[in-house]
């Protein structure tokens, strides 16, 4: 029998594992930090009107109308700006504009499972260099990598990395350094005013996350304006859709809506990590919309994970190396906030109770 006719690096590639998206119901999810604060009204009746008229025609291949409202927003230019399918896509840009077959990718582990995926699909040299959460190992800058991938705050633990550990990295290395700031509105630092030093520096964000806008696939990337140029190149023709371009730009004209919803993550979190601690569990600091639970003295991550889920709470439980004894959680409101303590406390008491 025929196998697929693609090629080999594919056929032996996992592919990218997303976290569950049960059915509408099912679970309460707290698995893909998604936010569990509607987007501003105004985003709903700006893609209303947007399907009124115009459908029918192709965006505009830059997206410039969101281009301009985030270049205003954010203190840059709007060739400094380029808009793409989500974050993700723009990751793929980065990849498809920099690295060659048998390039070397880096990037500290552990961190977004998504960047390898990406090298494998490129045929490059996977370089994961073991760091601590937030810190920026200087053996990133050695190897001659091409794309050099930091996530800020790292993904599953939370931690910021400091931007002046960013702009050292950009300054030692030829590589593109990617900063990827998905979760930088919950108590992040932004390497953003870097852009205007580095040539070799891009930094993302999304509206997936503090916008709340997951449903939409909608993110930017910031760099020069020589940078941005030649990342438009290798991007999709026509790739954000008239829709997401109205939704983006009402998104960012009402920031307060975001920045609102934001301080109500954030307060939760914080509250909810408090509590943790009190029960004597390690809770790493978080500076983003989700944090990671050590769940080693009460069983492990798998059994908090299943035990969660039994009361219909959906976490993020890793089964990869160094990530086996804890959880992810994303922050849901403060209602489904208690409900996971509950269940966590009732472990916790079982653990003193039985040893």
């Amino acid at each position: 029998m025929k196998q697929p006719p693609v090629l080999e690096r594919i056929r032996r590639m996992t592919g990218y594992q997303p976290g569950e998206q049960p059915r509408e119901g099912e679970l309460l999810k707290l698995n893909t930090n998604e936010n569990p604060y509607p987007p501003s009204p105004k985003v709903a009746e700006a893609v209303e009107r947007a399907t009124r008229d115009g459908l029918e025609r192709y965006p505009q291949p830059l997206a410039d109308p969101l281009r301009e409202a985030a270049a205003l927003r954010y203190g840059v230019s709007a060739d400094e700006v380029l808009a793409g399918n989500g974050s993700d896509e723009l990751l793929s840009i980065c990849m498809r504009a920099a690295v060659a077959p048998g390039d070397g990718v880096s990037y500290a582990v552990p961190t977004y499972s998504l960047y390898r995926t990406l090298a494998e699909l490129a045929g490059a040299r996977v370089r994961e260099i073991p760091a601590d959460p937030g810190t920026v190992p200087a053996e990133l800058a050695a190897g001659g990598s091409k794309v050099i991938f930091v996530c800020s705050p790292n993904s599953p633990f939370g931690c910021p990395v400091a931007p002046e550990d960013v702009d050292q990295l950009a300054a030692t290395t030829n590589a593109l350094v990617v900063a990827d700031e998905a979760y930088v509105d919950f108590g992040g630092r932004t390497a953003l005013p870097l852009i205007a030093k580095h040539e070799n520096l891009v930094v993302l964000r999304t509206f997936s996350k503090s916008f709340s806008l997951a449903g939409v696939r909608l993110g930017l990337a910031f760099g020069s304006r020589g940078l941005i140029a030649e990342l438009a190149k290798v991007k999709d023709s026509y790739n954000v859709s008239r829709l997401a371009v109205a939704a983006g730009v009402a998104a960012l004209e009402d920031y307060s809506w975001m920045t609102n919803n934001c301080a109500r993550v954030i307060a939760t979190r914080d509250r909810t990590v408090a509590r943790l601690r009190d029960l004597g569990l390690t809770v790493p600091p978080s500076a983003a919309n989700f944090f990671w639970v050590d769940c080693s003295s009460i069983g492990g991550g798998r059994r908090v994970y299943e035990a969660l889920r039994g009361e219909g709470l959906l976490v993020r439980f890793f089964d990869a190396e160094g990530l086996r004894d804890g959880v992810r959680v994303s922050v849901g409101t403060d209602d489904a906030m208690d409900r996971l303590l509950t269940v966590i406390e009732t472990l916790c008491e079982s653990a003193r109770t039985f040893g």
